[in-house]
């Protein structure tokens, strides 16, 4: 009764407030503030690698937990079965400390949140409707494979330990193109090895934080921005050969906890610098760069083809002079394109619930705190072109006819 007492209050308390990052990266947020949107709303800036090296972290850690998870169930202790992440786990902290069996107040890095590589079911309408295919949003991000339901995986509760520091560097975070990358899985058909975690923390090394040329095979490099404390310059274990000796196998008992130092970090600049702009884009506003910019155009055309005749009625001296009211047309459709560019917003959209995803391709907006801010934006947007296009009629009526 207590779960379903705070989810209600949860639920609750949602419907006053925008999302948070967590609650995004964890998919318990609704179009237009939910992670598909957040995908992409970073693809645009040509900035989703951050985004993947997050996810396919987080998977290489939801790997992890299903290992650990493997190894109790067989009734092994992790003690037992890998005495050399023991070790390292009780001397340095471990994010598994509660599914490794350690003491979880003993000092265990807790993690910042978890997401599925499952797509939720309102991820592939959105997937539809955006005109894109699923596995077009897979490739992107690699994914392992999820685990089977004997052995899901829980995460622990969201908090971040990493220090944040950007360091002036924001902008070249955020400005790799990406590239074309071919998905790579791991079969689940048995239990997991060690050697399965290795190929996973190998594929992610030489994908985004290798230098560029060091990548190895097919894996192709999309170098993310690191701090140097951070940076990992080599990776010394080899996924195809057994660890021996003591000092590979003491490298290998970091593989868990391996590249969670970055993941953090990327978290914490994601949620500081392209986390607001999203929130501002999606939040407070419904159409796309592009979208806005056709509008603007439209919107200077007709206008200009508004006062054009506006004029030529005036000095041609047209009677009646209530033919000048038909003015309004012209003019509501121009002043409605060029407010909507400058709002980012458009009010018909928005009352049909509409929120545009790609260039004039729309998803229905389903968050209650964002539909709620947007229809009063929305009315506030369309009084101020009502009351534009009625000033504009209204003085093009009264100005007396002049015949040249």
């Amino acid at each position: 009764m207590d779960d379903d007492q705070r989810q209600d209050n949860w639920a609750a308390e949602r419907k006053n407030r925008l999302p948070t990052f967590t609650e995004v990266l964890a998919r318990r947020t609704r179009p237009p503030v939910d992670l598909f949107m957040f995908y992409l709303f970073l693809q645009r800036e040509g900035a989703e690698d951050i985004l993947d090296f997050w996810l396919d972290v987080q998977q290489h850690e939801n790997l992890c937990r299903a290992y650990f998870k493997d190894v109790r169930k067989s009734g092994r202790t992790i003690r037992d079965d890998w005495p050399e992440y023991w070790d390292y786990a009780r001397r340095r902290g471990s994010i598994y400390g509660t599914v490794v069996g350690l003491n979880p107040h003993s000092g265990t890095k807790r993690s910042t949140a978890s997401t599925t590589d499952v797509l939720s079911e309102h991820d592939r309408t959105n997937l539809a409707a955006a005109g894109l295919d699923e596995k077009a949003v897979r490739s992107p991000s690699p994914r392992l494979p999820s685990t089977s339901p004997g052995t899901a995986v829980a995460t622990e509760p969201p908090r971040s330990t990493t220090p944040f520091s950007l360091s002036g560097r924001t902008p070249t975070l955020f400005n790799h193109r990406r590239a074309s990358r071919a998905p790579t899985i791991i079969p689940r058909t048995s239990a997991i090895s060690r050697q399965d975690l290795i190929a996973s923390a190998e594929r992610i090394y030489f994908r985004y934080l290798s230098p560029a040329g060091n990548t190895v095979g097919s894996n192709e490099n999309h170098e993310i921005y690191l701090p140097p404390s951070l940076r990992i310059h080599s990776f010394p274990l080899n996924s195809s050969q057994e660890p021996k000796t003591v000092n590979d196998m003491s490298i290998m008992a970091q593989i868990p906890d391996m590249f969670h130092a970055q993941k953090e970090y990327c978290f914490r600049a994601m949620e500081q610098d392209a986390f607001p702009r999203f929130l501002r884009s999606k939040a407070f506003g419904n159409l796309t760069p592009v979208s806005a910019l056709v509008r603007l155009i439209l919107g200077l055309i007709i206008l200009w083809i508004g006062l054009a005749v506006g004029f030529s009625l005036i000095f041609l001296d047209v009677h009646p002079k209530s033919k000048r009211f038909f003015l309004f047309i012209p003019f509501s459709i121009a002043i409605l394109f060029l407010i909507s560019h400058q709002y980012e917003l458009d009010p018909i959209l928005i009352f049909f619930m509409q929120s545009e995803s790609t260039p004039f391709r729309t998803l229905r907006i389903r968050e209650p705190y964002v539909k709620k801010l947007l229809i009063g934006r929305a009315v506030w947007v369309s009084l101020l072109v009502a009351a534009c296009v009625a000033a504009l009629t209204l003085i093009f009526w009264a100005v007396p006819g002049h015949r040249l």
